[in-house]
């Protein structure tokens, strides 16, 4: 798949989520005090308590601005105000839309590194899957200095990808983990897989060579079936995002800048 090195915009006041759509949505953590204070307001009891128990503030307001932004965006689709949305959460913690009426509106998914968040949503009709809410997943991590990528590789990457790092420059080397690292959870994260099965999903990691699922448990019919985007949300960021099928349109919308 292609780099999706585009422009973040801002969404356009008549936007429409068609059937073979996905959204990305970039939101800044680093919010301005009143905004933050009305982000809380949508949340709801538990998600407030869970707000309340972060020890560092930075890491509190972090939480209710991603919450918060979810339920703003959600609720823009759905035609609910973003305190009126209802989530369940699988033995994984991964969150789904829990009311009635309106769980069969969307897919989504979430993740946030260091100062920023995304969010992938798709229409749920889009997808003829057995799998409930599991069609898609996003990750993106914060490129900090990593030591002992190599030593990393071996314990979460496959034997390939392990010789494939060891291989590179240490620069390049920084690099492939991190994008590995991403393509690899975006798809555990699309099945509902926890970290466990990182070293049984195997990705493109060459340097300039193009986001791919290559193999799942070895068998590379199975990854045949999905589509593995690389994204550049900003800076020292590295993001990917799976979605099964093949044939989607992307669109990147920016919100939530920082003032």
């Amino acid at each position: 798949m292609t780099v999706l090195n585009h422009p973040w915009s801002p969404p356009p006041k008549d936007l429409v989520l068609q059937a073979n759509d996905v959204h990305i949505w970039r939101v800044h953590l680093n919010l301005a005090t009143g905004k933050i204070e009305q982000l809380a307001q949508t949340l709801s009891t538990d998600e407030q308590q869970r707000a309340a128990r972060f020890h560092f503030e930075k890491h509190r307001q972090h939480f209710i601005v991603g919450r918060g932004m979810l339920r703003t965006i959600l609720g823009h689709y759905l035609n609910l105000k973003p305190n009126q949305l209802e989530f369940s959460y699988s033995s994984r913690g991964k969150p789904t839309l829990a009311n009635t009426d309106t769980n069969q509106g969307l897919y989504f998914n979430l993740s946030h590194s260091n100062e920023l968040a995304l969010y992938a949503v798709m229409p749920a009709s889009s997808i003829e899957s057995a799998q409930e809410n599991y069609s898609l997943g996003i990750d993106l991590e914060y490129m900090r200095p990593m030591p002992e990528v190599e030593k990393l590789a071996q314990r979460f990457f496959c034997p390939r990808e392990s010789t494939l790092i060891s291989s590179l420059s240490p620069a390049l080397q920084q690099e492939a983990f991190f994008k590995g690292w991403t393509r690899k959870e975006a798809y555990l994260k699309a099945t509902g897989d926890g970290l466990a099965g990182l070293e049984q999903v195997e990705v493109s990691l060459n340097p300039g060579e193009p986001a791919a699922l290559l193999s799942i448990k070895g068998n590379q019919e199975a990854a045949c079936h999905w589509s593995m985007y690389d994204l550049i949300p900003a800076p020292s960021y590295a993001a990917a995002l799976v979605v099964e099928g093949h044939g989607w349109q992307l669109q990147r919308f920016a919100v939530a800048e920082p003032n």
